[in-house]
Formats: structure tokens, sequence, C-alpha cells
């Protein structure tokens, strides 16, 4: 029972580069909808030298997150979170999007949370998206981060009347990821843990390919042309930043937001993919 536990959600291009960075040595509980595709990422990384055990999960579960909890806590304690989980505006209506990315992650914060060891760290992916919404309210800042986790779809701002479209619906759970790592980095503290979340831009996986050759297809390959990098990144990029967040020289971080995009938020606010310079909406 001394072993350190990793929790991987979501077996994706992106988990996947983080654990091999930082799974060595720990056992890593792959969580994922489907258990097909966790046994699949379980057997790539044992295939490369890890000790993995897949696990089906539902994100926008409590119960279903705490037997998960309870599954990892069978191998020892949990020293490390990393939730890469999700679905795209092009995969999803409203209603999954806000139920998986915005109220799953606020579960799977809070129950970590409560068990994570000292010392643990935790990341949660969340998207440049996030960024390129207007400002929100203080006030509604802070009903994000800190409204009790069952009651968050309930809130004014998330009714189907205030949501726009799917990508609206992404941009709020997004939103609301960076101010609930906040709000829980203060509750992660008191256990001598950290969390941060990471907003990556476009990141070639195949969650970004279903992108590519959705609606919005045109208007994400135009915003990788033209931003400063120009270029889409890759999952080990995302990893380079996890690695500092997760280790020993991150020790001082804690409720922050990593913005890694190739500069495409700063272009979309003063460069060429500022709206009245585009024609994408």
């Amino acid at each position: 029972m001394n072993t350190e536990v990793m929790l991987l959600i979501g077996a994706g291009q992106i988990g996947m580069a983080i654990a091999r960075r930082m799974g060595y040595g720990k056992k890593i509980v792959v969580g994922d909808r489907t258990q097909k595709n966790a046994e699949s990422v379980s057997r790539i990384l044992n295939e490369a030298g890890f000790d993995t055990s897949p696990v089906e999960m539902d994100l926008s579960s409590r119960e279903s997150i705490l037997n998960m909890i309870a599954e990892a806590q069978k191998f020892g304690e949990i020293s490390m979170l990393v939730n890469a989980a999700g679905v795209s505006p092009s995969q999803a209506p409203i209603e999954t999007i806000l139920r998986v990315d915005l109220y799953g992650t606020a579960l799977l914060l809070e129950e970590v949370g409560k068990v994570i060891g000292c010392g643990g760290v935790g990341v949660t992916i969340s998207s440049q998206s996030g960024h390129r919404m207007p400002a929100l309210t203080p006030e509604e800042d802070e009903l994000l981060a800190t409204t009790p986790t069952d009651a968050l779809l309930a809130l004014d701002m998330l009714q189907p009347d205030r949501i726009r479209d799917t990508l609206h619906a992404y941009q709020m759970a997004k939103r609301c990821n960076v101010k609930r790592v906040m709000a829980e980095a203060v509750k992660w503290g008191e256990r001598g843990a950290r969390v941060n979340s990471i907003s990556p831009g476009i990141i070639v996986t195949p969650l970004a390919i279903d992108e590519f050759n959705g609606p919005r297809g045109e208007f994400y390959k135009n915003m990788f042309a033209k931003c400063p990098a120009g270029r889409p990144g890759t999952a080990d990029e995302v990893a380079n930043v996890a690695e500092l967040l997760m280790s020993g020289r991150g020790a001082f971080i804690t409720g922050s937001d990593f913005l890694i995009d190739g500069g495409a938020t700063a272009a979309y606010f003063y460069g060429e993919l500022k709206p009245e310079k585009t024609d994408n909406k």
C-alpha cells in the first residue's frame, strides 16, 4: 500500500503524453467513458513499461467518480490527477458539454481534493476558448468558482436561453474550469496539495481533427495559420507545461491557469485574428 497512484482521466493523446512524463514508478489508473478506450491506452502504456489499470468512468457521475477513486485507493495513496477528459463543440450538444466539461470537471476536482495525498498535485486541461469569451462580471466568476457542485447547472447564466450555441457552452465550461481550479486550490492546499489548469490552443489530437472536419473547421485552420507560431501544437508541448507544474520545480504554483496556444489568443485580441479583421465569427 505504499504505491503512489496517478489518476489519468480521458484516454486521449494529451493525457497519455502527460502520463508518460509523470507516471513512471506509479500505478496509473486510466479512467475513460468507455472500457475499450481505457484498455487501449492502458495497453499502450503497459507496453512502454508503465503499470496501469483501466476503469470505465463517467465524468458526469459522482457515483462513477467515487467508484474510480475507490478502485485507485486499492493500490495506494492518490498523489497525482491528470484530467484530460471532455467533449468539443462539434462532438456534443449544449447539455452534454455543460454536464461533462463543466459539471464533471467540478465534480472530479471536488472528490479528488478530498483524498489527494500531502504533496500531491493535479492538472486539468481547459482550453483557450475560455480566454476568448468576453469577461464575465466578478459576481458571475465567483458563482462559477464557488457554487456547490450539484447546483452549478442550475445557475441562471447556464440556462438554455442564455447559451447561444455549443461553442458558447464550451467557452463557459472552460471559463468555469479555470475559476473552479482557483477555488479548489485553496481546499487542496489544506491537504498540502496543489492543482492547476492548462488551456491549450489547437493541439493535433483526434478531437482536434473532428473540429477541423466539422462546421467550424475553416475557422480553426485559419486560427493556427495566422497565430504567431503559425502551426498547431502537439500533445508533448502540453506535457512540457504539465511536467513543470507537477514536478518540484512548480512547487510554488497552484490555483493558476497556463495558456499554451501559439499566440492565437493574442492574435485574436490584437492581431490578424481580431474579429473585425476576419470573416470568421
